[in-house]
């Protein structure tokens, strides 16, 4: 390794942090020759050595840093060494690390890498230049690593253009499927591993996912239920033939039953109704049902995502529960509000004994979930857009507040890394002031923990997640 990058006395000394970028602009000179992707050594403009990193001119990046000290080259045993760790790393504090991220980029070590695991399937993703040159001691050292069936790349990202390469997809060894089946908190889910976004399963909300058991029930009450002993005899066939039992030869049971009196045989008459936008696959509405909801709205923009989510709900026996939306969340958000609104508007006005005018039709069926879900796709990608995507999150947090029923809860999730969890909170406070409503944190989380966080980079704690309880001011 020759070339040498001298940094400039006056950068802000995010190295020293553990921050592992360095912009062209804190380079004071190079001392030496190096090709795009040659390894170089990184010293302070005493000449102190710092790190080790690959080198790129034609990036912003102009140093991605592998390694606080000399390192002679990143070859198969080098990459070995990395992906024994993110195996031990997932081992210790995932549940089920046959189906997890395997390596994130920065956060393990290895800057411009991903690699998703889904069974025996590996799918990786290059975005830099550094890493493409390697890719061969990449794929080596995964085989020998994690023994997958086949490793299928995805690296059709608009980022490699700022590195000067081209978005690739393909098969890089082994055989792959184009779809498989993973496990998350108990249920099984279909990823489309060739043309699902990303590498094709988002597994930074799992966590996140399981973290919605608490609301799922504990509404029966509200529309009168109670529970009350009743002959054996007496109860209607179909409360067992639901429940999957038998009924004993007698005795007396404590079974639910409505404000008439009338045993109620549904299963989940205890769920809560829920609303889940932004879908894509149907995770949230799958762990909703899991968990104990009696009725969820699974929505989304893509007709694809919907049948995907079809398949997975029909796979964990939940079909019976779920009704599928092809719709912009936006539109049916603020559709499903102006309806609601203007129903309360009429009925104030025949309450008043006002003239109602029905010429207008109403455009939606003005309806409200015990849970509402918001987790859409960054609105932010670039620092230039955080203005428009806090507007965007304010508009669905606030009509979503107005179809939360009261005492219910919103769930809602930002993955722009742009804009911080202030400026997240600071939206979800304005949208609540706007549409009435007084918001309790019940929990406040960030991405899973096989998506480490540096301390320092901020560009990896990106994931912002938090379950409100909705009160309207009214109600206080």
């Amino acid at each position: 390794m020759g070339a040498e990058v001298i940094l400039s006395a006056s950068r802000r000394k995010r190295l020293e942090a553990g921050h592992p970028w360095i912009f062209a602009g804190e380079i004071e000179r190079i001392e030496g020759e190096a090709e795009p992707g040659d390894l170089v050594a990184v010293r302070d403009h005493r000449g102190r050595l710092l790190a080790t990193g690959y080198w790129n001119p034609h990036s912003q990046i102009a140093v991605r840093v592998v390694a606080f000290g000399p390192l002679e080259k990143m070859d198969r045993a080098f990459f070995i060494g990395r992906f024994e760790a993110c195996k031990r790393h997932r081992e210790r504090f995932v549940e089920n690390p046959r189906d997890c991220r395997l390596v994130y980029g920065e956060a393990d070590f290895l800057p411009g890498l991903i690699v998703d695991r889904f069974g025996g399937v590996l799918v990786v993703q290059i975005f830099t230049l550094g890493m493409d040159v390697r890719r061969k001691e990449i794929v080596e050292a995964l085989a020998d690593v994690f023994q997958p069936e086949g490793i299928y790349e995805r690296s059709d990202v608009p980022v490699r253009r700022l590195e000067g390469l081209e978005e690739r997809t393909g098969l890089l060894y082994g055989e792959c499927p184009e779809t498989v089946v993973i496990v998350e908190n108990g249920i099984e889910l279909e990823v489309d591993i060739r043309s699902g976004q990303k590498t094709g399963h988002f597994y930074d909300q799992r966590e996140n996912r399981a973290s919605i058991a608490p609301l799922m029930t504990g509404w029966g009450a509200r529309s009168g239920i109670r529970f009350e002993e009743r002959d054996a005899h007496e109860v209607p066939d179909d409360y067992f033939a639901q429940r999957g039992i038998a009924r004993p030869d007698g005795g007396s049971l404590r079974v639910p039953v409505n404000a008439n009196g009338r045993v109620v045989a549904f299963p989940y008459w205890d769920g809560a109704t829920v609303l889940e936008c932004f879908a894509h696959t149907g995770s949230f509405t799958l762990h909703a049902c899991r968990y104990g909801a009696k009725k969820v709205t699974c929505l989304d923009v893509s007709e694809h995502a919907i049948e995907t989510a079809r398949r997975n709900v029909e796979r964990n026996g939940f079909a019976d529960r779920v009704e599928f939306v092809v719709a912009d969340a936006f539109d049916y958000l603020r559709g499903q509000a102006k309806a609601l609104e203007e129903r309360a508007r009429r009925a104030l006005a025949a309450k008043e004994g006002k003239k109602i005018d029905t010429s207008v039709p109403i455009a939606g069926e003005g309806r409200t979930w015990d849970v509402v879900i918001l987790d859409p796709p960054a609105f932010a990608k670039t620092r230039s857009a955080v203005e428009g995507a806090l507007r965007g999150y304010k508009d669905i947090n606030l009509h979503a507040l107005k179809l939360v029923n009261e005492g219910g809860y919103l769930v809602t999730a930002s993955c722009s890394y742009h804009v911080s969890p202030e400026m997240f909170l600071d939206a979800i406070l304005d949208a609540a002031k706007d549409a009435g409503k007084v918001l309790r944190l019940v929990e406040w989380r960030t991405q899973a923990k096989d998506h480490p966080q540096i301390l320092g980079v901020r560009e990896g704690q990106y994931l912002k997640f938090g379950i409100f309880e909705v009160r309207s001011r009214a109600s206080i």
